[in-house]
């Protein structure tokens, strides 16, 4: 019987140890929001881009658009890199 006891026992303390390690890794967690709403505001964005492009061949129509759509497309590279590299660390 008292080995049953301590088998018991031995689990119940692993038992208790498992859930503190997974509590103190919940707190470590960081949330993952700002990688996708970054992420899905340059897909969102490259699409409509590439809708309006196909259906006016003459778009971006100055130098001044182009780099302005340049500029739109690095800002949001830039956007969803560094949500990823913010989430991962």
């Amino acid at each position: 019987m008292s080995t049953i006891l301590s088998i018991l026992a031995a689990a119940e303390s692993a038992a208790e140890h498992g859930a503190g390690a997974a509590a103190e890794h919940e707190e470590e967690h960081k949330s993952e929001t700002p990688f996708f709403v970054a992420g899905l505001a340059w897909a969102l964005f490259a699409v409509a881009i590439s809708v309006y492009g196909f259906t006016r061949p003459d778009f971006p129509s100055t130098d001044g658009a182009s780099r302005g759509v340049m500029a739109a497309s690095v800002v949001g590279l830039f956007a969803a890199v560094s949500m990823a590299i913010y989430v991962a660390l």
